[in-house]
């Protein structure tokens, strides 16, 4: 893993809360390497949003500002409802 992937996996799971650290390192781990430079760029501006209002972004309880409406979003929400639905 390239050291801008390393230091993305790094904020991931250091984000803040304990909810967001789970959903977003989980996801770094299993989509860090696939991403495209486009989408790590998409993904670290995630990481640059408040911890609450992500959350409820991921989560589907809040609509997702259009800014921030893109593919890595999609792949969060579905990667999160995943996670959710394990037993």
């Amino acid at each position: 893993m390239d050291k801008d992937r390393k230091r993305l996996l790094f904020r991931a799971r250091h984000m803040g809360t304990n909810e967001n650290d789970i959903f977003f390192g989980s996801f770094a781990e299993e989509n860090l390497s696939s991403l495209s430079n486009e989408q790590l760029t998409r993904f670290e501006t995630l990481l640059e949003v408040s911890d609450p209002d992500l959350f409820l972004w991921v989560a589907g309880v809040k609509p997702v500002p259009a800014e921030y409406d893109h593919d890595v979003m999609g792949m969060l929400k579905r990667f999160t409802l995943a996670q959710a639905r394990r037993p």
